[in-house]
């Protein structure tokens, strides 16, 4: 059957039909009924052989006893054994050389070609079983031209045999069941925590309910279950954090859509015949505040789908070359940022991640510092290798009013903005995105106060300093 099993035929499809239990109980039955059957077997045939040589044993002692003891004058007047006459359980007889076979009282044993050799002389003795009548056969040699043939039943221990067979057949049949009913026992115990993971399971595909499933011991099966534990953890914050998402994104799509629908309604009222008529001045700004708010929305749905793609569980292990995402970052933050300049310091470092997503991070990075810089002011940007080896840090400062105290832990938030903020163009997920980059390779983000009085916003991610390889090569 296992052969079956592993071959993939018609057993394996029904073999994985039987639930998980059952398959452990039959396996353990199998397994102990396999010891059983040679633990059995082993006894039968020790005893067996044990039983026929003491036979045997016996059988030719009494032979020996009978030769060498007192003889007696039979009827026909030659002497033979005293054994003749006083044996009950056992068939005597004399074999001549000539064939001649002269027996005492009883059965006469059987005799033939190989009790004739020894009382010819060619053999010193033989010893036989006697399948017609179920006799052990021995022939001793007892005086000139003559041997002393000796048979005894084997149906004693046959029976013998048989009964020890029927007891060893009861026994291991006994230690088999036992074995399956301590088999269910175990494997219901054992399988409980795998019981209550498919409930589980089945609870969460019915109700969607993420609790965890209480864990005992600490076994295979208990580590299982807290790693599922831990799977419905990370299940039920991305739910979380889905849930979060959209609330934040309808609250923030509610109020430039209702704008944008009011002012809409008014233009389109102002066209139907007998409504009054926009001075040209009115109109030119109703449209400007339309473009703008279709900008704003634009800019809105970008943020949230890049921070949809980042939400995703990616891995990428592209060599990165930090420079040149910080030179394509700064190219575009510079074409929208006005009269605002850049301070620029980076030293050469490489890492492996995602260059796309490395550079919508610092192009966020620059567009905050731009947008809070005033006319004229100065962004500084530097890269350069942190205090901790196998670390760099990248800080982008500004000449803005900096970041209250009270708002700094929330800046990195999706959505937030601060009071200050909400008269500003943007949708509150710029640096949120900064974040879960900066997390997603292994970094970290941070937010303090800039030498130049305004905000300080770090990114520290992994990677290596290459400015020796290439001082190198040049």
């Amino acid at each position: 059957m296992l052969a079956a099993v592993r071959a993939g035929g018609p057993a394996a499809g029904r073999w994985q039909r039987v639930s998980l239990r059952n398959r452990v109980t039959l396996l353990g039955a199998l397994c102990v009924a396999g010891a059983v059957a040679l633990i059995s077997l082993g006894a039968f045939f020790t005893v067996r052989d044990s039983l026929y040589e003491q036979v045997d044993s016996n059988l030719m002692e009494r032979a020996n006893q009978a030769v060498s003891g007192p003889q007696v004058l039979g009827p026909d007047l030659q002497s033979a054994p005293a054994a003749f006459y006083a044996a009950a359980n056992l068939k005597i007889s004399l074999v001549l050389a000539d064939g001649t076979e002269i027996s005492g009282r009883g059965q006469r044993p059987p005799s033939g070609l190989q009790e004739l050799a020894v009382a010819q002389g060619q053999i010193p003795h033989s010893l036989r079983t006697d399948e017609g009548s179920d006799t052990r056969v021995v022939a001793l040699p007892s005086g000139q031209d003559r041997a002393l043939v000796m048979a005894q039943s084997l149906r004693p221990t046959k029976n013998t045999l048989a009964q020890l067979s029927i007891v060893l057949v009861v026994i291991g049949g006994s230690g088999i069941l036992l074995a399956a009913a301590a088999g269910t026992a175990v494997a219901r115990g054992g399988l409980l925590p795998v019981q209550r993971l498919m409930a589980a399971t089945e609870r969460i595909a019915r109700t969607g309910d993420l609790r965890p499933i209480p864990v005992s011991g600490d076994d295979e099966l208990a580590r299982l279950t807290t790693s599922f534990n831990k799977m419905l953890g990370a299940l039920a914050e991305s739910q979380e954090q889905q849930r979060r998402l959209v609330a934040d994104a309808g609250h923030e799509l509610r109020t430039p859509l209702t704008s944008l629908r009011t002012n809409l309604e008014l233009l389109m009222a102002s066209d139907e015949p007998g409504a009054p008529t926009l001075a040209s001045e009115d109109r030119k700004e109703m449209l400007t505040d339309v473009r703008a708010q279709i900008t704003e929305l634009s800019a809105l749905v970008g943020d949230l789908v890049e921070l949809a793609r980042e939400d995703a569980p990616q891995a990428v292990h592209e060599p990165v070359e930090l420079v040149d995402v910080v030179e394509r970052a700064l190219s575009r933050s510079r074409r929208r940022a006005g009269d605002v300049d850049f301070d620029v310091r980076v030293q050469p470092w490489s890492m492996l991640g995602d260059a796309t997503a490395l550079e919508r991070a610092v192009v966020n990075l620059l567009d905050n510092g731009a947008k809070w810089s005033p006319a004229g002011g100065t962004v500084r940007m530097e890269l350069r290798p942190d205090t901790e080896p196998g670390f760099t840090v990248l800080e982008v400062a500004d000449a803005g009013p900096g970041i209250e105290p009270d708002d700094r832990p929330h800046v990195f938030e999706r959505f937030y903005r601060s009071s200050d903020a909400r008269t500003l163009p943007g949708s509150g997920l710029g640096l949120a995105i900064v974040k879960q980059v900066a997390e997603r390779h292994g970094g970290q983000v941070g937010v303090g106060d800039a030498p130049e009085g305004g905000a300080l916003l770090t990114m520290r991610l992994p990677g290596r300093s290459t400015r020796s390889h290439e001082e190198t090569q040049q």
